[in-house]
């Protein structure tokens, strides 16, 4: 391979912004040619692609340019109710919109790799991803695909974002069950080792530090079953019955979703036991069913987050609103339920 084409195949966008003067935000108005850039700018950003040979990413090539506009959102899977949440938002959003509605099934195992051949296959004015890990190489991927994005629990400027600090609702979590008396409650996660768990395991001990309680490894379990990245009801119920079977059993649950918890409470039952007045139980996510079962849960108001994103996709796309970049921390909630609470309260 010539020696110039392994240097533009090696150009990035933070590479054009360094040559051109400008931010990085500016070079993706730029690619997404948007109106708000002065015309000495954006010359000045075209000269820096043109002197670098630098290439917008090839999924550019197929962007939409129909009369009905077509906008992507892509999941690590749409058949799980805490994304059906999210989806809804976004489709009541669409409601009354001329806008055509494209969904991607991310991989569990290669997000990244499904989503770009999604991109290859189909043409589209503006995307959602949610739940996909960004590093420089995949923001790379995103920033130069020559339309606007939106992400859903992560963040990398200038993209627009909504996003968690999962920490801060495992401590709501927990410190609701330390409040009702407990001091040995169980923690239901995940097998992978990833930002998610880990920052609510986090959450879970600086819980119990605060409170005085020592931490106890045996009692943070997962079950084997790996659908869904292990937040699945039969995970749940796998990690209650091995909790069950320890020698001195957990008093309350904290389920790091609430199918998970959805599960454990299945273990309970047919352990003979009953919730609340045998274990207290929180879920995480606050999805539709957790209101009519009375499990308390941690609210992550995924419908807003979804109609927010769309909002701020179609700003984005009708070239209206502030140019700035969204980043929205969404506070979490907990909603007490009858699921956690004493039987003499």
């Amino acid at each position: 391979m010539p020696q110039d084409e392994r240097d533009q195949d090696k150009t990035t966008i933070y590479d054009v912004a360094e040559h051109a003067g400008v931010a990085i935000s500016t070079v993706s108005r730029v690619l997404n040619n948007s109106q708000d850039v002065s015309d000495a700018t954006r010359e000045k950003v075209m000269k820096a692609i043109r002197e670098l040979q630098f290439r917008p990413n090839r999924t550019a090539k197929s962007l939409a340019q129909r009369a009905t506009r077509t906008i992507a959102v892509a999941v690590p899977t749409f058949t799980t109710p805490f994304h059906n949440e999210f989806l809804k938002g976004v489709r009541d959003r669409l409601d009354d919109a001329d806008i055509d509605l494209l969904l991607c099934d991310l991989d569990w195992e290669a997000p990244r790799a499904t989503l770009l051949n999604f991109l290859e296959r189909g043409a589209m004015d503006g995307l959602i991803v949610a739940g996909l890990p960004i590093n420089e190489e995949t923001a790379e991927d995103l920033l130069t695909l020559g339309a606007p994005v939106v992400l859903i629990g992560s963040s990398w400027p200038p993209l627009d974002s909504f996003y968690w600090d999962e920490e801060p609702g495992a401590r709501l979590a927990v410190n609701h069950l330390i409040e009702q008396g407990h001091t040995r409650i169980g923690m239901i996660t995940t097998p992978h080792d990833n930002r998610l768990r880990n920052a609510r395991v986090n959450g879970y001990k600086q819980a119990l530090e605060q409170a005085g309680i020592e931490y106890d490894e045996r009692l943070v379990v997962h079950g084997q079953t790996r659908k869904h990245d292990g937040f699945s009801e039969e995970s749940g119920y796998e990690a209650m019955t091995e909790l069950l079977s320890l020698d001195e059993p957990v008093t309350a649950v904290f389920a790091s979703s609430d199918v998970q918890a959805i599960g454990a409470w299945q273990a309970i039952r047919k352990a003979g036991y009953e919730v609340p007045d045998d274990f207290s139980l929180v879920g995480y996510d606050d999805i539709k069913v957790s209101r009519f079962i009375g499990l308390t849960s941690v609210a992550q108001n995924m419908h807003y987050v979804g109609e927010r994103a769309t909002d701020v996709l179609l700003n984005r796309l009708d070239n209206t609103g502030s140019d700035e970049p969204v980043s929205e921390l969404v506070e979490p909630e907990l909603k007490v339920r009858k699921s956690s609470q004493r039987p003499d309260d």
